[in-house]
């Protein structure tokens, strides 16, 4: 059967790759098309588009691009017709992917979406377009079945999330082999998480390296996004006790002591891989400014708005500065307040619905279009 699967952002790649192995091993002729990354390359199909050509983050980074983002919806729909898929499989994305749904669905091309828009967030009226132009929906949250089921009467299916699965999948690497690698020292490591867009990775990074030289025990080690190169980062490299490794955030994480975090997957996978941190997140003023009054949840992290508690500090906006960053790193990697810490990760992995997310996934899509 064929399969075109759109992924626009690094999560969406991880995710996707995780479901194209598990979409191979039950349908061994499935012939798959994406937009995704090099996650998705590498599992197979043909990649039709690379994510960093899609990812724009903010409501006014969206509207510079609006032209370019209109391009690649004409582009697809195209590439689409031309293909002649049997389901359309959508991951997360959803200014574009919802759009593609509302275009395909009277063409009676399966719309499957795995990996549900935060619509819980913000946009909750994209419910009615969900309603009528997705037929099958695949959420990776628990509280998102009874969002979806319980107050909008539209049957999920809850897999789990992909997440624990891509953890439990990576291989382990010796500490002592990771550090000779990436030239690392033997001090402590606090990873760098600025996030994988070159807007937001230009924003974070200055203020989270801001704090080096108040932790001269550690190092700081900034995980590269696979879309950005080496020369992107070079300039924020700036002492001796800053080092980088490229594409290897689990290798990373895997021997972190804390971390500091920028809002995101990034944040859930850290506290899967065990690592105290804190949430930084600074956007645009005038995004921020719009997103504070249209996004109503408590938290902006996905490890305290499943937890519905604050377990991890979030220094958001004017509270993301180098005094705040200070204080809650000291904290994280004070040894009493880390164990409490570690003891809610254990529950947030409980909460998540364990290991199969990508399989239970799969089986459910080649079971509806057989």
């Amino acid at each position: 059967m064929k399969y075109y699967i759109i992924a626009g952002e690094a999560s969406g790649d991880l995710h996707g790759a995780n479901l194209m192995k598990a979409l191979y091993k039950e349908d061994p002729n499935a012939n798959i098309r994406f937009w995704g990354g090099d996650l998705m390359q590498n599992v197979g199909g043909t990649l039709v588009k690379h994510y960093r050509d899609l990812a724009f983050m903010g409501f006014v980074e969206v509207l510079f691009h609006l032209r370019t983002i209109l391009n690649n919806i004409k582009i697809c729909k195209k590439d689409i017709v031309d293909f002649q898929p049997d389901v359309l499989i959508f991951i997360d994305y959803p200014g574009f992917n919802l759009r593609i749904a509302k275009w395909a669905k009277p063409l009676g091309i399966k719309t499957h979406y795995y990996i549900s828009p935060q619509i819980w967030a913000w946009k909750e009226s994209r419910i009615t377009e969900i309603k009528h132009d997705v037929d099958k929906m695949f959420v990776i949250l628990p509280f998102e079945k009874d969002f979806y089921e319980k107050k909008h009467h539209f049957p999920v299916e809850f897999v789990g999330h992909p997440l624990i699965d891509a953890i439990h999948n990576h291989p382990a690497i010796d500490a002592s082999v990771f550090r000779k690698e990436n030239q690392l020292n033997e001090k402590p490591i606090i990873a760098i998480l600025p996030g994988s867009r070159k807007q937001e990775i230009t924003k974070m990074l200055s203020v989270m390296l801001s704090v080096v030289n108040d932790f001269p025990d550690y190092q700081f080690v900034i995980a590269g996004a696979p879309s950005q190169e080496f020369s992107f980062y070079k300039d924020f490299i700036t002492q001796e006790n800053i080092k980088f490794v490229s594409n290897k955030t689990y290798d990373l994480l895997s021997n972190a002591t804390a971390a500091l975090v920028t809002s995101g997957t990034a944040t859930l996978e850290t506290a899967l891989f065990k690592v105290p941190e804190v949430v930084c997140y600074k956007g645009s003023w005038i995004s921020y400014q719009i997103a504070k009054r249209i996004i109503t949840l408590k938290y902006i992290s996905l490890v305290n708005l499943i937890m519905d508690e604050e377990v991890v500090t979030e220094l958001i906006q004017d509270d993301c500065n180098s005094k705040r960053i200070r204080e809650e790193l000291k904290k994280i990697t004070e040894p009493n307040y880390r164990q409490n810490l570690l003891g809610k990760y254990e529950l947030l992995e409980q909460k998540l619905g364990g290991i199969g997310a990508s399989e239970k996934t799969a089986k459910l899509i080649v079971g509806d279009l057989k």
